[in-house]
């Protein structure tokens, strides 16, 4: 069924376009009584119709009705089909060949771009595979651990032994949770078809949510909040949203050696609603800012030894480039000269949805 509506789109999309361009034509002719700029115009048809519709079909159809249209309507003898002219036999061979190559090389494009796009989807689907069987096998080994410790040495085990265990049990769960809805969402934007649909969605009522679910997992980081006082709606899928957000803070939590003060800052400049996630710890390495959400990274380690709810969240910072940019938005990271560093994305206030 897909395949027919493609079909039927771009046949529609042929023929208007053919139809307004040989409008175009009739109109230049009597207008400036020449038709010498028809070929140009036939030849600007078949190149749009070559760019926007798929294979070389329509544009070869396309090309072939210019060359017969411009033989038959705009060429002498008018309104009769006649090749036997020269003329019009080399007109005929040069506007064929012109609108064949051009037609060819809106495809070449096309395909070139569809390989561009292909390519980058596997590496991402790679550092994802990577970060996923990386970030995997720790928190489950651990869970298999300390659940057998618990099974085999249950009478030998100490009150607060047993307590140790399943704390690290829960921790690695909840870090698993975290991991799955991190899959789970880019599950939801990788997907060919799904589009991002933006609802008018309340700042404060997002922010709250966004607390709310990373209080739960830090009970003990406090957060500033900076946003506006007046009423702001923002056009977005609250959930991936919340989701960008809350790995950010995560990965601040996790990765910023010395943190202090963790702030979160909403405001709008235009028709544009600006999201900054700052923290006064170490910053991040310079040789990983370039390439922060392309993939799986490593940041410096605090000097401390990490425990298991502190483990990096692999794929959660290139979740969040690819939110972003299913929503039409931006996100960079930078360094803070006073310390720290800052991530901030961008999002716009004009309602529309974004594949």
């Amino acid at each position: 069924m897909k395949k027919y509506w493609h079909i039927i789109k771009n046949c529609a999309f042929s023929i208007c376009v053919w139809s307004v361009f040989v409008i175009i034509s009739v109109g230049v002719e009597e207008w400036l009584d020449s038709v010498t700029m028809v070929p140009a115009i036939f030849a600007l048809a078949v190149f749009l119709i070559s760019l926007y519709t798929d294979g070389y079909v329509y544009g070869i159809v396309a090309s072939l009705l210019s060359v017969l249209v411009l033989n038959y309507a705009f060429t002498f003898p008018f309104l009769k089909f006649n090749f036997s002219i020269p003329e019009n036999l080399i007109s005929a061979i040069i506007m064929l060949s012109i609108t064949i190559l051009s037609s060819a090389l809106a495809t070449k494009v096309k395909n070139q771009e569809k390989i561009k796009a292909e390519t980058y989807k596997e590496t991402m689907r790679a550092n994802l595979l990577r970060a996923v069987s990386h970030d995997l096998r720790t928190p489950l080994t651990t869970i298999y651990g300390c659940s057998c410790a618990i099974e085999e040495k249950m009478e030998d085990l100490s009150k607060e032994q047993l307590l140790q265990l399943i704390r690290g049990i829960k921790e690695d769960s909840q870090w698993l949770i975290g991991m799955v809805e991190n899959l789970l969402s880019v599950t939801r934007i990788d997907n060919t078809g799904v589009k991002i649909v933006k609802t008018p969605t309340v700042l404060e009522e997002l922010v709250d949510i966004v607390l709310m679910r990373f209080k739960k997992r830090y009970p003990g980081q406090k957060i500033q909040v900076d946003i506006p006082e007046e009423f702001i709606s923002i056009p977005m899928d609250a959930v991936l949203i919340e989701q960008v957000i809350v790995n950010i803070l995560e990965n601040a939590v996790q990765h910023a050696v010395g943190m202090t003060r963790l702030e979160l800052k909403v405001f709008t400049k235009g028709n544009q609603a600006i999201f900054e996630i700052i923290d006064d710890g170490c910053g991040i390495e310079k040789e990983l800012l370039g390439n922060i959400f392309t993939g799986y990274f490593e940041m410096k380690e605090k000097e401390a030894p990490v425990d298991n709810q502190k483990r990096s969240m692999g794929i959660g910072l290139s979740v969040c480039s690819s939110i972003i940019s299913a929503h039409g938005g931006k996100i960079s990271a930078e360094n803070r000269k006073e310390g720290g560093c800052v991530f901030r994305f961008v999002l716009d206030m004009e309602e529309e949805e974004c594949e």
